[in-house]
């Protein structure tokens, strides 16, 4: 999928956010700038928890909590940790991530290899942003990666990729081939 703007990256967050649940883990994975916390943003937004969504990267964890007199009410806690700083999935139990688990929506950004342990189930989003109108960027070891965050409507490319039980199906928000969508 592709969008064109950080706006479009928010709302597409934003429109999976209303249909997450207690208990679900994402692992978001793209470079710097890519746009995961902007696409946190957005599922803050679509789960009804307190706005002010900042990247966790010093503090590795932030709770966010639901709010009574948001959108969804009695909706589940946001749980945005970044594994960044991390090398390990012994690190990320260091974290205590087991005790939000089963209530929260848990996000993790750089989390690929580290998280796959605390649930039967995930949601991995891949985001690659353009670098120079070529298409997605590079993410292979040793590629060039523009470190330019500053453009936040370059076109970006998010791919989706579900795990386990809970997302055999994909929500209808993520299927491509829907008419409203225009894919």
């Amino acid at each position: 999928m592709t969008v064109t703007t950080a706006e479009q990256t928010h709302a597409l967050a934003a429109a999976l956010g209303e249909v997450l649940e207690g208990g679900d883990l994402l692992v978001l994975t793209g470079e710097l700038g890519a746009g995961k916390t902007t696409f946190t943003q957005g599922l803050g937004e679509g789960l009804g928890v307190r706005a002010g969504i900042i990247s966790p990267t010093f503090v590795l964890v932030r709770i966010h909590p639901n709010l009574a007199d948001g959108p969804r009410p009695g909706g589940p806690d946001l749980v945005h940790v970044d594994a960044y700083r991390l090398d390990s999935s012994a690190e990320i139990d260091d974290l205590d991530l087991e005790n939000t688990m089963d209530t929260a929506v848990t996000v993790v950004e750089w989390g690929r290899d580290r998280v796959e342990h605390l649930s039967d189930s995930r949601l991995e989003v891949d985001l690659h942003r353009a670098v120079g109108g070529e298409g997605p960027a590079p993410a292979a070891a040793g590629d060039v990666l523009d470190f330019d965050t500053d453009d936040d409507d370059e076109p970006r490319t998010i791919v989706f990729r579900g795990f386990g039980p809970r997302w055999a199906a994909a929500p209808h928000i993520l299927d491509v081939t829907s008419p409203e969508k225009g894919n």
